[in-house]
């Protein structure tokens, strides 16, 4: 039987201890089996479990493109507790993103989202469901441009900006920006077709430009504050790089 390569590599584990583990999970890779990847062959959980050599339960998720922050607990009883503190929302969560366009200023907004379904998974869910509430902080940290057109303008903007949801909706963050006309670079569902193109062209990259740099919460076992950082990845910081963004590579937490 062919042995396929592991394009992930080991898992970044950005903190362990006997009640709970957090990686630094790869754009890209899923967090569990489901039904719409059966084909698929390699999970955050699987990979996890294995690298540590103990069960793991996932706590959250992140949508497959997007890189950052994931947490699991080693324990069903942890599972529970950590599943209630997240349910009551008294986890923050930081994101960094790239726009299109100059997002500037900061703001809060509170766009109530309708549930996505998946036509298979979802199809004796109800389609008519009213609207969730959803909120989401935001603030601009950088602009930049490339002086070459694209479509009617005369150049390529973007911004990048930090994030905070308040509510946890499905593609949450990717739908308010695009609702601001500052879609994510690389979004391919909820994105500017021409910007992702220019995107590709001009700077190499194809990934969701969204990264969950920080997850913070009370320990429940310590009941200390606890304060879960996830490094930028190259395939992020690369894209930095040639914007001039060098102070976003070296100090990238320094927005939270």
């Amino acid at each position: 039987m062919e042995i396929l390569e592991n394009p992930f590599g080991p898992l970044d584990i950005i903190y362990q201890d006997d009640y709970m583990v957090a990686i630094n999970k790869p754009a890209g890779l899923l967090v569990h089996k489901s039904y719409l990847a059966r084909k698929e062959t390699f999970f955050a959980m699987t990979m996890l479990r294995d690298q540590i050599g103990q069960y793991v339960y996932p706590i959250h998720r992140l949508d497959r493109p997007t890189s950052g922050v994931l947490l699991f607990a080693l324990s069903s009883e942890m599972a529970r507790t950590l599943s209630e503190i997240f349910s009551e929302r008294k986890v923050t969560k930081g994101y960094l993103a790239m726009v299109r366009g100059h997002l500037l200023g900061n703001d809060t907004l509170d766009y109530p989202l309708k549930e996505e379904l998946d036509k298979i998974a979802d199809k004796k869910a109800s389609q008519d469901k009213e609207p969730q509430s959803a909120v989401t902080q935001w603030h601009h940290l950088l602009s930049g441009a490339f002086n070459e057109p694209i479509g009617k303008y005369e150049q390529a903007r973007f911004s990048l900006i930090a994030l905070k949801p308040l509510t946890g909706r499905k593609h949450q963050l990717r739908r308010h920006l695009a609702h601001l006309r500052h879609p994510i670079m690389g979004d391919t569902t909820h994105g500017d077709g021409k910007q992702n193109k220019y995107f590709k062209a001009h700077l190499g990259e194809q990934r969701l430009m969204l990264h969950a740099s920080q997850l913070c919460f009370e320990h429940p076992i310590s009941i200390q504050a606890l304060e879960l950082n996830a490094p930028l990845p190259h395939s992020f910081t690369d894209i930095c790089r040639q914007v001039g963004w060098e102070e976003v590579v070296n100090n990238p937490l320094s927005h939270f």
